[in-house]
């Protein structure tokens, strides 16, 4: 089924795979991707006048603010960028330029389009490099014959010529030897393009240094004149260059770009992290005026406005943003009020004690549990984590939570490294071995940092 005609309770559900509970969060974001799909079919005259329903995610670190943006973007194929709003704040308001995000978008989209363009045709690449290869290890012998002699004579114009016969019968027969791998230790000098690095220049300007710099570093990488260098290479490795070339050669990049502006200004997901760092308080002036004009500078990119990039302009009116934020000492009503107009749906997050936990360990489909054992698995370890164990483990997390300072799921992360420690440590040795992690096990290796919170501090 397309990601576009996916239900919200579709979508939900493949969002359930990834993250544990936070239902409230997972409807906002499924309807808001449904209302997508719902636009693009409403009649012409109405389509550009649905705005997209930003959403505002409030809740503490580590409870599945940014998973949840981030697996969205997967479901729907959308190019995606987290960024902090902080960083676009300095005492003076001297930070990066806030279209900035929409550049790096563009480029993410324009990269993420040329990789599904090039697998298309890799095929096809593939079957000229195999050929580009050939040649190379059988380089084609000319046919020595006067031009004059061979138009005279009809009869001497075959398709394939008597010479041509042994030439083609040993270019069969290697390329058989390369199909069946006989030929991997073999090595051909290959003519590479060496990039060559343009001179540096910084030139401040509206539109953005960092954008400016990278289209004077190709004008002038354009200019000058491409070196080329032979290198001696294997033949897998001769394959790989020669087949990647190929595929950009075969890639249309003014489609690309077409395709590219097109799925950011219709599809694009920035998540904005940190949005209530950017909050002013009362005072008049200082970092909160700096503050308070990050939100004016967002707000018309937010509001829907035209941003110049290097592969052209792009309208953000349809992008559809996602902020985020603990609101631990403000609220989002802080915000100037023509920046929460743009944010009508405000989610709370609920923070994770000992049973989510549990879950996280063991039911999404990427579950620590399931990664710590699959990467054991490589080195010949069979590891097994029983059911009190698990417990233990969230116990733990939810304990060291409360004590320091509260950050969700990713405590789990650091006590499953402490740990798993020294099995991942001595795992070359134990192949072969199945090892138990038991409560007792995680008792052993965890009482200390449940006992001294000055050390539960240092370490976690």
């Amino acid at each position: 089924m397309s990601s576009n005609s996916l239900t919200p309770a579709e979508i939900v559900e493949k969002l359930d795979q990834h993250i544990i509970g936070q239902a409230d969060a997972k409807r906002a974001v499924a309807i808001a991707l449904r209302n997508r799909w719902r636009r693009q079919n409403v009649p012409d005259e109405l389509r550009d006048e649905i705005a997209p329903k930003n959403i505002i995610m409030i809740g503490p670190t580590g409870v599945g603010k940014t998973e949840i943006a981030r697996r969205l973007a997967k479901i729907d194929n959308s190019p995606f960028l987290k960024v902090e709003a902080s960083k676009f704040t300095e005492v003076g308001y001297v930070g990066r330029d806030v279209e900035s995000m929409i550049r790096d978008l563009v480029d993410l989209a324009v990269n993420m389009v040329r990789e599904e363009e090039q697998e298309k045709v890799l095929a096809r690449a593939a079957e000229i490099a195999e050929e580009r290869l050939l040649d190379l290890l059988l380089p084609p012998k000319p046919v020595e014959r006067n031009v004059d002699e061979m138009m005279a004579d009809h009869s001497q114009l075959p398709e394939k010529s008597e010479q041509a016969k042994p030439y083609d019968s040993t270019r069969e027969k290697l390329r058989r030897l390369l199909h069946d791998g006989k030929l991997n230790g073999r090595y051909v000098d290959l003519e590479l393009t060496e990039t060559r690095s343009a001179p540096m220049i910084e030139i401040f300007s509206s539109s953005g240094v960092e954008d400016l710099g990278l289209n004077l570093k190709e004008m002038f990488g354009n200019m000058l004149p491409q070196k080329k260098k032979i290198s001696r290479v294997n033949v897998t490795e001769a394959l790989e260059i020669l087949t990647e070339e190929e595929a950009q050669r075969l890639v249309d990049m003014d489609k690309v770009t077409r395709t590219a502006l097109d799925r950011v200004e219709q599809s694009g997901i920035i998540f904005l992290d940190e949005i209530d760092k950017v909050v002013g308080s009362d005072t008049p002036s200082g970092p909160d005026v700096s503050r308070e004009g990050v939100q004016r500078d967002l707000l018309p990119i937010v509001e829907g406005s035209n941003v110049n990039t290097r592969y052209g302009m792009v309208r953000t009116d349809h992008i559809l943003f996602i902020a985020a934020g603990a609101f631990s000492s403000s609220k989002p009503s802080d915000l100037i009020p023509e920046l929460q107009g743009r944010f009508p749906i405000r989610v709370e997050l609920d923070s994770l004690g000992k049973e989510e936990f549990i879950r996280i360990l063991k039911e999404p489909n990427n579950a620590l549990i399931k990664q710590y054992t699959e990467m054991m698995a490589t080195e010949g370890v069979s590891l097994f984590f029983t059911d009190d164990s698990i417990a233990e483990i969230a116990d733990v997390a939810a304990v060291v939570n409360e004590r320091t300072e509260n950050i969700g799921a990713r405590r789990l992360y650091t006590i499953m490294e402490i740990l798993l420690e020294d099995i991942s440590f001595n795992a070359p040795g134990l192949s072969g071995q199945k090892v138990v992690i038991d409560e007792q096990y995680v008792e052993d290796k965890l009482c200390d940092i449940i006992e001294d919170e000055d050390l539960s501090r240092y370490i976690l």
